[in-house]
């Protein structure tokens, strides 16, 4: 998390460095979430089969040397090269951390130690920005902002060699669904590519032939998908746990919210530094509201549902922030007082925070410990596939809203439109002066679009929880025979 915020914060400088476009900009962020999406389940998988410890250190080892490559990019290719290899570190860090907490602990207890995880990607998130800002306009440069977390990746692989102590099930036989992953990743990647790409301001319109190939292709690998998963033994995507009510509606929760959280996380850094003019440090600090909001609602929320046992009221709670502050970011202009910003940012960190751990908790809560790793790589999965979707959708909203904005600015002046940068150049610099203000505020008045959008999609967390059966957290640490939603025998209400 530390390393996605700090290249985040830094991406404005980073692209204009290389020569990159407003659709590289979106990619450098995409990819690594697609690699990421793509990976979570396979990894939640290998979680369920093999040893937990290896695999987290595995992940880390993978992570750092993409982060080293990526530090070395002379081309936005190249770096996006390097972050699809860091998606698939990030896959194995966020899913395995959670299924390791979930081996050794029962739900009853395990709201805190979510919350506690909540909190540190809090704290990556509150001093990513900051550093990224601080590294990038220091004599270090924004190559930094990726070596900078080898050092901590280093460190964590020897703590967790010392301390980490984690129980296996040794399995006789193990079965790995290489096809259903490779048909997963295949599906998901060919969608996202068509929504990525199709459009007005895109390669292709929606209605042409390559996107109505790539709509279909990915459809028909992700409908294999489903059927492989059916009939084999240890399918990366346990279509049975979704038959389960609570998980059902937990991963419908999840998508608005991974919209709004990769989404924000992308482009208010863009907006505050490309229509306000704010350095990359100024930036990162402006985003503190938010990140202290997700932290303390983060963490308190942990601590009172593993007291109390009560978990639906904070994710009713959660979804309703989430909405209210997303609904307020729409309103959002080149002229918006930055207080307000920050106040609007703060309301959706509340219910970002309320929501992220505690819908996995809700998941897990429903399965066995042999089906932990799946179960919350699920929700993850889901989360983060519709966080990369959102922000190849919304970065092609951004640009297509900007060329029209600055076109239309021109043509009330009279200047001649034919040389509009088409809001896919973030080299400010190099525009003549009328032009770059009416970019830069064009940046600014279309950045309330994308918060529209992704507010109605939040409308669906809302439906989603409240429809989430208000089951107790059970105290042991695995299910006992049952069926349905109904919470095991031993499970009290607290």
């Amino acid at each position: 998390m530390l390393s996605t915020t700090i290249v985040a914060n830094a991406l404005p400088e980073i692209i204009s460095d290389l020569h990159g476009t407003q659709s590289q900009y979106s990619w450098v962020i995409t990819t690594a979430l697609l690699a990421n999406a793509a990976s979570t389940p396979l990894w939640g998988k290998l979680a369920d089969l093999f040893n937990k410890k290896l695999l987290v250190q595995i992940a880390i080892t993978i992570f750092t040397v993409a982060s080293v490559t990526a530090g070395f990019a002379t081309s936005t290719g190249w770096l996006i090269a390097s972050r699809a290899l860091q998606g698939i570190g990030m896959g194995g860090l966020m899913s395995l951390s959670m299924a390791v907490i979930a081996t050794i602990t029962p739900p009853s207890e395990r709201g805190r130690y979510s919350g506690l995880v909540g909190a540190v990607i809090a704290v990556a998130q509150s001093s990513g920005p900051i550093v990224g800002g601080l590294i990038v306009d220091s004599p270090l440069g924004w190559r930094w902002t990726f070596f900078v977390c080898v050092p901590l990746a280093v460190i964590s692989l020897v703590m967790l060699q010392l301390t980490l102590h984690v129980p296996t099930i040794r399995r006789d036989e193990v079965h790995v669904d290489w096809l259903g992953a490779t048909l997963l990743t295949g599906g998901v990647s060919t969608l996202l590519i068509w929504v990525s790409l199709a459009g007005p301001n895109g390669d292709f319109a929606w209605g042409s032939p390559t996107s109505v190939l790539l709509a279909a292709g990915g459809t028909v690998l992700l409908a294999l998908t489903l059927l492989v998963e059916r009939h084999v033994p240890e399918p990366i995507l346990p279509l049975r746990i979704l038959r389960r009510r609570t998980v059902a509606m937990a991963v419908l929760a999840s998508i608005p919210v991974g919209v709004a959280m990769f989404g924000t996380s992308t482009y208010l850094g863009e907006y505050f530094q490309v229509s306000l003019g704010q350095t990359p440090t100024a930036a990162g600090l402006l985003q503190l509201p938010m990140i202290i909001a997700i932290m303390i609602a983060s963490t308190v929320s942990g601590s009172v549902i593993s007291r109390t046992g009560r978990w639906k009221r904070w994710l009713i709670a959660g979804a309703l922030l989430l909405t209210t502050g997303l609904a307020a970011l729409a309103l959002t202009t080149h002229e918006t007082p930055l207080w307000e910003t920050g106040v609007r940012i703060a309301i959706m960190g509340l219910g970002s925070g309320m929501l992220m751990q505690n819908l996995v908790l809700v998941v897990q809560n429903q399965v066995s410990v042999r089906d932990v790793g799946a179960a919350g790589s699920l929700v993850a999965f889901i989360r983060t596939f519709a966080g990369a979707s959102g922000v190849a959708v919304l970065g092609t909203v951004l640009s297509g809203r900007v060329s029209g904005l600055v076109r239309d600015g021109l043509a009330a002046t009279g200047a001649p439109t034919g040389d509009v940068p088409s809001g896919t150049s973030l080299d400010l610099a190099g525009l003549p002066e009328g032009v770059r203000t009416l970019v830069m505020a064009a940046y600014g008045d279309a950045t309330g679009r994308i918060f529209l959008i992704a507010a109605v999609l939040s409308l669906g967390t809302v439906v989603a929880v409240t429809l989430l059966p208000n089951l107790p957290l059970r105290t042991t640490l695995d299910l006992q025979p049952t069926g349905g939603d109904e919470p095991p025998s031993r499970s009290v209400e607290r």
